[in-house]
């Protein structure tokens, strides 16, 4: 488990970067307002950035549940199944039914019943009277060796 703060979202961010490709999966877990979409909006402004496009807003998929981020050939799936109630709604979302050229990032995937073998599974730790946050990995896959020890 790794201590953070919000300031650093970004240097943890890009440093998943240098691993993430096309048909990448992750899975993002942690209670609301542990810090899930910061890092998913951090991630995915870098990504704009690295594809050349222009950064955009990125905001949290609960209400829409989905939102997609064209860069290039590289498209962005950003799910929030936290309103889902049952494996059929989840069915009907879609997900990984073309992985090609798809990296998805998922919210709340307990609610899911099918993994995926490529994953990062980042859970999120928040305590409201603490400054720092923390942060566990356990990869999957090409991401089993995946380790971030300092930030």
């Amino acid at each position: 488990m790794l201590k953070y703060n919000l300031s650093q979202i970004n240097t943890i961010s890009k440093k998943i970067l240098l691993k993430l490709s096309k048909t990448d999966c992750i899975f993002l877990f942690g209670e609301l307002g542990s810090g899930k979409t910061t890092f998913t909006r951090s991630l995915i402004n870098q990504l704009q950035i690295k594809n050349e496009v222009n950064e955009t807003e990125v905001p949290s998929p609960t209400f829409n549940l989905l939102y997609e981020y064209e860069m290039k050939s590289l498209k962005v799936m950003h799910y929030d199944l936290y309103r889902l109630k049952t494996n059929k709604e989840i069915e009907q979302l879609g997900i990984f039914e073309d992985s090609t050229n798809i990296i998805s990032i998922i919210e709340w995937p307990e609610k899911m019943k099918k993994k995926i073998e490529n994953r990062l599974e980042i859970t999120f730790y928040y305590e409201p009277d603490v400054e720092s946050r923390k942060i566990k990995f356990c990869g999957f896959g090409k991401w089993k060796n995946f380790k971030l020890n300092a930030i």
